[in-house]
């Protein structure tokens, strides 16, 4: 029977269009990953070491995607070799040790609203960084290549005003108290905190996330077995980090569990933010490239401010209503701009595939009439 249940859950997912299969999977990651602040700060607020944690985070990571790595990939996964090997280890070293290692270090030194307000500047480096690659193609002089253009400053813009604008309240679970509602979010206490070399940890987390996933995107052409390729990836980000852990992690205290919280909260960041997320990831930058990834990215400020809402009764803001608005506008147009992206790539190809059929029915008759009368230009020979 539970053979039975999962092959109709299985056909009921492949009946899905691709492309909604995709949003819904990104939906689901942005409420994981913001899950992971809260999570995260709650760590280090209970004093998990900032290299025991993101170790233990990858070894579960790993036994989770391994076994599903190793069968479900069997037959597809091609020869590993050094290139190979060198790739996945640059790979860990961006997207695991450098981007968990700064986000790490630069939460502990600012505050969980900072670090979400900063990671809004990934759809933005991360579309940069795939244009100066050529992985993403931006044509100024057509739609699409404006409407990615503009969609994804929205998305910034939009995230970046739910986080820093709140504006007078819209909606209030309990009557609020009679006092003037401050119009910018405070970005946390930075008292005992150097919030100058947190900010840089922080964007050395950013560009190390967008790195991960324009660099991902070639990767995956040259090995497709998606899920060997995370594996990999995790594995060398835990050998990385149990070298820096053997070095300045000397406290074996360091190492052992004291409540039920910090096993919780290692167990959500190595299930959900590290071997749910990474393979969900890794399957989308694969079916709709990094920049579809990276633009979901701002979506996640907006989630935290819909449960802080409904789960916690936070008020809502006038700046939460104008931030959702420009986000749903701004991954409008960027959806819309990779639409159009398609159907022009999908008018070149049917071109090329119907000009030599064309040239060949044209040339019998071309070469018979061209010994009577003068060949045409070049330019009015195919119209």
């Amino acid at each position: 029977m539970a053979d039975a249940g999962g092959s109709a859950s299985g056909r009921m997912w492949c009946s899905i269009p691709e492309r909604l299969q995709l949003h819904m999977a990104m939906l689901a990651l942005q409420f994981g990953y913001a899950g992971f602040h809260v999570v995260s700060r709650a760590a280090l607020n209970m004093g998990i070491s900032k290299l025991v944690f993101p170790v233990y985070r990858n070894i579960i990571a790993l036994l989770l995607l391994l076994p599903f790595a190793y069968f479900l990939e069997k037959k597809e996964r091609p020869a590993i070799t050094l290139n190979f090997l060198l790739q996945f280890f640059l790979l860990a070293l961006v997207g695991i040790t450098a981007n968990q290692g700064f986000y790490l270090l630069g939460l502990d030194n600012t505050s969980p609203t900072f670090a979400s307000a900063i990671q809004n500047s990934v759809p933005a480096i991360t579309f940069l960084m795939a244009a100066i690659l050529r992985i993403e193609k931006v044509r100024l002089n057509r739609k699409d290549g404006i409407s990615k253009v503009i969609g994804t400053a929205l998305c910034v813009a939009g995230a970046s005003v739910i986080t820093l604008y709140k504006g007078p309240t819209i909606y209030s679970p309990a009557p609020s108290l009679n006092r003037p509602t401050p119009m910018f979010v405070s970005l946390g206490d930075a008292k005992g905190k150097n919030w100058t070399l947190g900010c840089v940890y922080l964007i050395g987390h950013c560009l190390s996330w967008s790195g991960w996933l324009v660099l991902q995107a070639p990767v995956l052409k040259k090995y497709p077995a998606r899920l060997s390729v995370t594996s990999y990836t995790c594995f060398f980000g835990l050998i990385q980090f149990l070298i820096i852990a053997a070095f300045l992690e000397r406290d074996p205290q360091a190492w052992m569990f004291h409540s039920g919280g910090e096993l919780f909260t290692i167990l959500y960041a190595g299930v959900v933010a590290s071997g749910i997320a990474f393979a969900v990831q890794i399957w989308c930058i694969d079916r709709g490239g990094p920049v579809f990834v990276a633009v979901y990215q701002p979506v996640q400020t907006l989630v935290v401010a819909i449960m802080a809402s409904i789960a916690l009764g936070e008020e809502f803001y006038l700046g939460g209503i104008i931030g959702a608005v420009l986000i749903i506008a701004g991954l409008y147009l960027v959806l819309y701009g990779k639409s159009e992206e398609r159907k022009f790539a999908a008018q070149e190809k049917a071109a090329i595939q119907s000009t030599p059929e064309h040239s060949n029915n044209r040339t019998p008759s071309h070469i018979k009439t061209s010994l009577t009368q003068p060949l045409l230009p070049p330019s009015t020979e195919n119209v």
